[in-house]
């Protein structure tokens, strides 16, 4: 017999409820859970391993967020017509729920754990990535997967000056912040979104806020679980431990870890003096220790480090490289460095190193953003590039990965809060390459990115920077130490990456990893003040290399023009299937672009050379001009009849220039006087209101000769006349 579903709901307010149901879809999973607001369902399934596989000496978590398009009554535009990879999009997504989730698993549990959101129905104004989380946090909680506690996720927008939770897409299309927060019941775990130069304590208000909304959302998670009847969680294997070998480790490693640590060495010495040190560890374990034994021992040295650099940090209050808490490392930056780019920035953070470009496009270059709910194009592009030479390794090139898609999503998400309004002609394309990475490449991205755009002469007001913020923390006497642009081994042995971009005002981007449990509000503010200092110290330095985008793009940018045209001159200028607009862009080398808003056509021209673009925009104004009496225009004779001439005086405008206009002498016939492809100056000297037809004059245009009297004819003999 099936199991009857079982439901429960809770109020998200503004009469909205939010349902979540099990026991009807999916039931083989370890957990099923739909979660529903409105016509938007989701779908979350979690399914984890009995035993970890042989060896697996790290959690394997896996998160994937997928959206049918048959959800939204689609079919996908692919040739296959499925649904192929995921997205940007539902990468990005994936990626908020995986590092909502992962901090909730027991340290020493290496089990295989797959977690899929599908949306199987869509709504137009609910967003889906606010009940993701909710969604997978729920199946885990009905699961008998082990996990320390449940979790929520919701997003805060500000709206008129309103805090909103999970708001509309009506409504978030008009919000100044937008974040996305995870917690549990105790304490923030997760925070990621953009605004429009928030302060500091307006980012306080909305976790404060959305923790509240968090903690109904966890109430629901338990109710159902109880109502479900849930168990226990399984027990599950743990990793070998031998103590005997723990404590020959430590004695033979632990002065060594302190010298390493305390030396304030690059990157890649410190790596190669813990190499060493590994290796020395293994020798001295003799030639009877077996492969366990030495893989073992290789876990205790990092677990020894780990405790010992974090000690060092807390105790001494010094870091790894030498530098105080919330000293940024040495800063270098140039703009300009490359000559083909239209904007290139080289920016060097100590041992972190960014070249991003700037390429200007038109709107054909913009980018189709598509999800299962919206489409959309942008242009505004931003794409983050992690190369294995960064790191002094050997990997293949492969495409991008969630990692790059959600470093640059953060770097782009930050700098769009100061790029032009959507009148701006160009499609801009940014490209960040890091050549050199030691913690914080998105933040590096982000400053480059701001210093290109200004070199490349696109009009943002203001620098954006960015900082990477770590946190140590000790739970035996509570002491806690927030780090200042963190390097790469501070974010591995470190409780948090909280990552702030903005400018002097105010946050324009956040990003923020807890890998603990949770984080306080008053760590929170004391972890957002030390972060507007460092930014500020390194807006200082920006703003010395270029303080103010360009007047005018590169010489080699392309050229842009617009103009605004009725209406009912779009036909004209595109022509029937495009015939005219073709030939425009094909003579003069530019693209153009038409757009009807309201009831006016935008005309934006490009093109790589003046002169292609003065004869562009001279070509399109003779399509939409009016002629009026008494202009004078450069005429093409298109064709020769007896009793005149048929002239083109302006782009797809003919009028007849006849024979008695051409000249003052009086002419008996075209033949010899003009021929097609002859370019005459014409005025225009009348419009027959009743055809439309236009009547020209050259003559006019002449002097008028003074014609002397006509000579009477002679008298014929025998006329009698004298």
């Amino acid at each position: 017999m099936l199991s009857q579903p079982i439901s429960t709901s809770f109020d998200l307010g503004g009469g909205r409820t939010v349902f979540l149901e099990t026991g009807k879809l999916a039931r083989q999973a370890d957990g099923s859970v739909t979660v529903r607001q409105g016509n938007c369902i989701l779908l979350a399934t979690v399914v984890a391993n009995k035993k970890p596989k042989e060896g697996q000496d790290f959690f394997p978590l896996s998160v994937d967020y997928m959206e049918k398009f048959a959800s939204a009554g689609r079919i996908p535009g692919s040739f296959f017509k499925r649904e192929g990879r995921l997205n940007d999009y539902e990468v990005l997504i994936s990626r908020l729920v995986d590092r909502a989730l992962r901090p909730l698993f027991p340290e020493d549990y290496f089990c295989d754990v797959q977690v899929i959101i599908t949306l199987i129905s869509s709504d137009k104004e609910v967003v889906p990535d606010a009940l993701a989380c909710l969604a997978a946090s729920a199946a885990l909680a009905i699961s008998d997967i082990p996990i320390k506690e449940v979790i929520s996720e919701v997003r805060i927008a500000r709206v008129e000056g309103e805090f909103l939770v999970n708001p509309s897409r009506s409504q978030l299309a008009n919000a100044d912040m937008d974040f996305m927060i995870a917690a549990t019941e105790r304490n923030l775990m997760m925070v990621e979104g953009e605004a429009q130069e928030c302060f500091e304590e307006d980012l306080v208000q909305a976790l404060e806020i959305a923790h509240e909304a968090i903690k109904i959302q966890i109430a629901a998670q338990h109710a159902l679980r109880e109502a479900v009847g849930a168990k226990g969680k399984r027990d599950y294997p743990k990793p070998t431990q031998n103590e005997e070998l723990h404590q020959k480790v430590n004695s033979f490693a632990s002065g060594r870890i302190r010298e390493i640590s305390e030396s304030g060495t690059t990157k890649h010495e410190r790596s190669d003096a813990f190499d060493k040190l590994k290796e020395d560890l293994i020798t001295s374990l003799g030639e009877e220790a077996s492969d366990e034994d030495k893989k073992l021992a290789g876990k205790y040295l990092e677990d020894l480090k780990w405790e010992l650099v974090r000690n060092m940090i807390l105790d001494k209050r010094s870091r790894l490289d030498g530098r105080s808490l919330d000293q940024v490392r040495p800063l270098s930056m140039d703009v300009d460095v490359l000559p083909t780019p239209h904007g290139s920035a080289l920016f060097t953070r100590g041992e972190t190193q960014s070249i991003t470009t700037v390429t200007l496009g038109t709107p054909l270059d913009s980018l189709l953003v598509e999800s299962a709910a919206t489409s959309d194009y942008s242009k505004f592009i931003l794409h983050y590039n992690f190369p294995p030479f960064s790191t002094g390794e050997v990997k293949f090139l492969r495409a991008p990965g969630r990692r790059e898609v959600g470093h640059g999503n953060l770097a782009m998400r930050s700098l769009k809060k100061m790029m032009p309004g959507n009148d701006y002609p160009y499609t801009v394309r940014i490209v960040s390459d890091i050549l050199e990475s030691n913690g914080s490449s998105s933040m590096a991205t982000v400053c480059a990115g701001s210093l290109a755009l200004m070199d490349a002469g696109v009009p943002i007001p203001k620098h954006v920077g960015g900082v990477a913020m770590g946190l140590i923390t000790r739970q035996s006497d509570n002491k806690y130490a927030i780090l200042t642009d963190i390097l790469g081994d501070e974010d591995h042995l470190g409780d948090m990456d909280f990552k702030v971009t903005g400018t002097r005002e105010g946050i324009c981007g956040v990003q923020m990893d807890i890998k603990v449990d949770g984080l306080s509000m008053a760590t929170m503010r004391e972890a957002l003040e030390q972060a507007r200092k460092g930014r500020l110290y390194i807006l200082e330095a920006m703003y010395e290399t270029i303080a103010a985008a360009r007047e005018e793009v590169k010489p080699h940018a392309p050229r842009m023009e617009k103009l605004f045209i009725d209406k009912e001159f779009i036909g004209a200028v595109i022509g029937p299937q495009g015939k005219v607009i073709q030939e425009i862009q094909r003579t003069t080398g530019t693209t153009i672009n038409i757009e009807e808003v309201g009831n006016v056509g935008e005309v934006s021209i490009f093109s790589p050379a003046k002169e292609g673009l003065d004869k562009a925009v001279s070509w399109i104004k003779g399509i939409v001009a009016v002629p009026s009496v008494g202009d004078v225009y450069e005429a093409t004779v298109k064709g020769i009849k007896e009793f005149g001439a048929f002239v083109e005086f302006l782009p797809g405008k003919q009028g007849l220039l006849h024979i008695s206009e051409i000249s003052w002498k009086r002419l008996e016939s075209m033949e010899g006087v003009l021929k097609e492809g002859d370019v005459v100056k014409v005025k225009l000297i009348g419009v027959d209101h009743k055809t439309g037809k236009f009547k020209l004059s050259r003559k006019v245009l002449m002097p008028k000769p003074d014609f002397a009297p006509r000579p009477r004819p002679a008298a014929e003999p025998g006329s009698g006349e004298v």
